[in-house]
């Protein structure tokens, strides 16, 4: 089988499936609709593989993440965890246990991912579409942090991010009650950036990713760097400090910054070469 990359994408059999919709965009769908995608941890590895994949793939600028049915996620596959919390288990292999692969919602990375959440986006679920770049929402979508109601915890990386995204009494109202919201709401609070009808949410996420990849790689990276080191950094000149002396450094010793200029100069469109951050 043939990619429009320049290496093969990781192996995904128990829970993605890949496709790529427009140049330079990847879409990843989450693929368990009887158990609203819940996440087993074998999934998690698979989007593990996925994102460093996707980073350092010269071929792709973004990547789209969706669902597949009712659900966008369900969260952590809590079956799973309850078993390995049996009292004949192996306590060092409890799912709740830091793990060794990096969450979504945990995602640093390089490259933006917009969320196309398409309907119930729960616990895990929720924590990953907190960390995206952009999201776009089915107007039946819901959010919710429902750990508390579990005996559980949302420490999957949301609770500080939350808190730079919507302040600290809108996160403890959301967090503490464990109580859903609607896509709406979400949009007000800023979690959300449009809210569509459900059969055009992973459309219009396209629309948008395309229009991200259109821009030059290196900037797209830069730029991105620059916007999470001011959500990241306490200190703000600090963050600018931080993306001068990488991102914006390395991106002018590409040739994209050169063509950009260029193409400007002579009125015509850029042609762009993979990114060398």
């Amino acid at each position: 089988m043939s990619y429009p990359t320049t290496t093969p994408p990781p192996p995904t059999p128990s829970f993605l499936k890949l496709s790529f919709p427009v140049p330079r965009v990847l879409l990843i769908r989450m693929d368990r609709p009887k158990a609203l995608n819940a996440m087993s941890t074998a999934g998690q590895w698979e989007m593990h593989s996925v994102w460093a994949w996707l980073d350092a793939e010269p071929a792709l600028s973004v990547a789209i993440i969706t669902g597949t049915g009712r659900a966008f996620s369900a969260g952590a596959d809590l079956k799973e965890w309850n078993g390995s919390m049996a009292s004949d288990a192996d306590p060092s292999k409890r799912m709740g246990n830091k793990p060794a692969f990096t969450p979504l919602s945990r995602r640093l990375g390089k490259k933006p991912v917009i969320a196309a959440v398409n309907g119930l986006a729960m616990g895990g679920g929720c924590e990953f579409v907190i960390n995206c770049d952009l999201v776009v929402a089915s107007e039946d979508a819901v959010f919710g942090l429902p750990e508390v109601k579990r005996g559980v915890a949302p420490i999957g990386g949301a609770l500080p991010r939350l808190i730079r995204t919507v302040g600290l009494q809108r996160a403890s109202e959301f967090a503490l009650m464990g109580e859903p919201i609607s896509a709406q709401k979400a949009r007000e609070w800023g979690i959300v950036n449009k809210v569509v009808k459900k059969e055009d949410v992973v459309e219009e996420a396209v629309r948008l990713a395309a229009a991200m990849a259109e821009n030059s790689p290196d900037a797209i990276i830069c730029t991105r760097a620059g916007l999470r080191e001011g959500w990241e950094t306490a200190s703000v000149e600090r963050a600018v400090e931080l993306v001068l002396d990488r991102e914006w450094t390395e991106l002018q010793k590409g040739d994209n910054i050169k063509e950009g200029l260029k193409a400007f100069s002579e009125k015509r469109k850029p042609i762009w070469k993979g990114s060398r951050l």
